[in-house]
């Protein structure tokens, strides 16, 4: 009897030594990678359950290239601890959006992939292109995924909640060049978005998959490569997005895109940038972000080397000086409240800590 109740007694210490070693295990934060994709798009996010997102991959691979987007993604995301991406977010069916799918689905495992829907013709609706969008998108087609699925307007990620971590939520605000009225309501500017229009953009562009991650009081928006006229009706005459901390700059940082009226409607703190050294970057798009009061830094993952110094933000907040670069990332982690994050180049080691706007409109 008296063997079994010491028994008893070094399980229970040993179980209740285990609780709280588990009880005192640090909360992880939520993170964010742009990952250099060399003028194409690849945001990596891994969530403090453990999660990832993968939102874009970049450019397929070369014969015999071993630098690719996808290797870049996977190295990423080993650094995060992250073996497996739950998730693959394609915004719109350009090669440097869809092109490294594939190849990343030979170097890790990927879960649900979610996109417009694959189109049977070229994306842009170019007749004589057919022939190559339908080669370039097979392997896009054909790779190994758990399932996937069109994305609806207004679908949350069915992510996991972490204990001791903020709520996060990761919704598709808009796609197909539809909105979702968030909460039904919005903030009424009564801006006329049609008073400074562009062209009709009629490439796929315009279709891009909106999305907007929420944890805690922290927001960041992503929207692929909208365009100009999409962008004005997403905040004009009504706001449905709100105020957030973080925007990803729309389509590389390219004047074809971030119209003024999205941008002063976002009133980020932090603008990242994933432009390539000759693509996108453009001075319009700098003097857009450096007129708005509320954003305090500007990142950019390549210099760009088409202008001079005024098309590219502070040298310190460029991940990639030389045009033959190492492919550094951007990173951004957020604590596990919400209330702050810290963006990172961590192959320069420098980086900044921001509070998060708290009480903001919605």
């Amino acid at each position: 009897m008296k063997k079994h109740a010491a028994q008893l007694l070094a399980l229970t210490l040993t179980l209740a030594a285990a609780l709280s070693l588990r009880a005192a295990a640090p909360v992880r934060p939520l993170e964010i990678y742009w990952i250099d994709m060399e003028g194409g798009a690849g945001t990596l996010i891994v969530t403090p359950a453990g999660e990832s997102i993968i939102v874009d991959t970049g450019n397929p691979s070369s014969p015999n290239q071993t630098d690719t987007s996808a290797a870049r993604i996977h190295k990423a995301a080993v650094a995060a601890g992250v073996s497996k991406i739950d998730y693959l977010i394609l915004t719109h069916f350009h090669m440097d959006h869809f092109g490294g799918a594939a190849d990343l689905a030979k170097l890790m495992p990927i879960g649900q992939v979610l996109d417009n829907g694959i189109p049977d013709h070229d994306s842009d609706g170019v007749a004589s292109h057919d022939a190559q969008f339908a080669k370039d998108i097979t392997p896009y087609r054909t790779f190994k995924a758990d399932s996937r699925a069109v994305m609806q307007v207004g679908q949350l990620i069915a992510l996991k909640q972490s204990d001791g971590a903020a709520p996060l939520t990761f919704q598709c605000v808009g796609a197909r060049k539809q909105v979702f009225p968030l909460g039904g309501a919005g903030i009424t500017n009564g801006i006329n978005p049609d008073a400074t229009q562009h062209a009709v953009d009629t490439t796929d562009n315009a279709n891009s998959i909106i999305m907007l991650l929420k944890f805690g009081p922290f927001k960041f928006f992503l929207g692929g490569d909208l365009t100009w006229n999409m962008e004005g009706k997403l905040v004009c005459p009504v706001n449905y997005i709100g105020t957030v901390d973080l925007y990803q700059v729309d389509h590389h940082g390219l004047n074809l895109s971030n119209n003024p009226l999205l941008v002063r409607a976002l009133n980020p703190t932090v603008a990242v940038m994933s432009n390539g050294s000759r693509k996108g970057a453009n001075a319009e798009t700098l003097a857009t972000l450096r007129s708005v009061s509320s954003v305090q830094t500007m990142w950019q993952i390549h210099r760009n080397t088409l202008g001079d110094t005024n098309v590219n933000t502070d040298t310190n907040y460029i991940a990639n000086i030389p045009v033959a670069c190492e492919g550094n990332y951007i990173k951004c982690s957020v604590d596990p409240s919400g209330k702050s994050y810290t963006v990172s180049i961590p192959a320069t080691g420098v980086s900044k800590t921001y509070a998060t706007v708290l009480n903001r409109p919605q």
